[in-house]
């Protein structure tokens, strides 16, 4: 048995990974840390909670005494890092909460995890999430990020990931700590809050708004399915090199403007197929014989927008074996099943106005 200390565990990949960790290892202890901000939902987690299949704490990861009571506590013996602040838009506007929780916050972590374990680094691990966006703008005729491609972040999000990934990697060269560091892609499926692009281009489809599109919509993105993702990061846990990053990527560049255009199609064709759900959802495009394309508006491009992001995922597909399982077209068809059939858990955040 493990004792392993999730960050973030109430977000969205955070969520998505301690089902899976817990189908895999459910005799492991898991103690869940999250100050529950606008992007952690107490009810995405609340029936493993209920189940007493994970022990939950509300607090904030910048917190030293309460990070370190937790190491003490429970002994920890392996650390899960998702915990940060994610939105570009929101870092745009407020930079200063994710030079503090993205950097200030691993630091935390990375002095607590050394001072807890000391020497004694058996079985011990320090797993950093991280984001292709750290390597900054990638031209369309260029070659895909590489785990050799050298930093360049453009947005104060990208910046603070860059700068938490450059600490966990001193923390390794310095002291030694064990740690794996994961760079992914996009990622799309359940329980995504909704101002990110997919659910917010989703929800907004159903309730008949605009769907608003940065400049002519051609910024490419590599789309990962979470549980694709999840899977990639268990595979780095326990068979990763100890000091080295793994980028994880799905293999599916896109525009955005393609992916706005093939979502609005399989949701229309979804609508359309279900009286039921014509009736439920009147404003959307479908229940008014309107195709969900006319409800695109492109808008004023976003302050450094970066044209392309795209990964390399050689590395860990040689390496540790790991390819994306999840159908491009096959996970956006089950994200959209997965939002129609849980309206109430999307509703619930619109309501509170995040």
């Amino acid at each position: 048995m493990n004792n392993i200390l999730v960050t973030g565990g109430a977000g969205f990949i955070g969520s998505n990974f301690l089902h899976h960790w817990i189908h895999n290892y459910p005799n492991d202890q898991i103690i869940v840390l999250d100050l529950l901000t606008y992007a952690g939902n107490y009810s995405t987690i609340n029936t493993l909670i209920n189940e007493r299949k994970i022990t939950f704490i509300k607090g904030d990861i910048c917190d030293s005494d309460l990070v370190k009571n937790i190491f003490d506590k429970y002994s920890i013996e392996k650390v899960v890092h998702f915990a940060a602040e994610s939105h570009v838009d929101r870092s745009i506007l407020e930079s200063g909460n994710f030079v503090n929780t993205n950097i200030v916050g691993t630091h935390v972590l990375l002095v607590a995890a050394l001072e807890a374990w000391g020497n004694d680094f058996y079985n011990k691990h320090f797993h950093h999430i991280s984001t292709d966006e750290v390597y900054g703008d990638l031209e369309l005729e260029s070659a895909p990020f590489t785990e050799n491609t050298a930093y360049a972040p453009r947005s104060p999000y990208a910046a603070s990931k860059a700068s938490s990934d450059h600490l966990v990697r001193a923390f390794y060269t310095t002291y030694e700590l064990p740690i794996t560091i994961s760079n992914c892609s996009n990622n799309y499926g359940p329980y995504q809050f909704p101002e990110k692009l997919i659910p917010l281009m989703l929800i907004n489809c159903l309730e008949g708004k605009k769907l608003p599109v940065y400049g002519n919509g051609l910024n490419i993105r590599d789309w990962l399915h979470v549980d694709d993702h999840c899977t990639a990061i268990m595979k780095i846990i326990k068979l990763g090199k100890n000091g080295d990053t793994y980028n994880v990527g799905g293999e599916n560049q896109i525009t955005n403007i393609e992916l706005i255009k093939k979502l609005c199609d399989l949701l229309d064709k979804k609508i359309s197929q279900d009286i039921q759900y014509i009736e439920h959802f009147p404003n959307c495009s479908v229940s008014n014989n309107r195709k969900s394309h006319s409800l695109i508006e492109f808008v004023e491009d976003r302050l450094g927008h970066d044209s392309r992001y795209a990964i390399d995922p050689k590395k860990i597909k040689i390496e540790l074996g790991f390819t994306p399982q999840v159908d491009f077209i096959d996970g956006i068809s089950a994200t959209i099943n997965w939002y129609l059939c849980n309206e109430a858990w999307w509703r619930s955040l619109l309501q509170e106005g995040h």
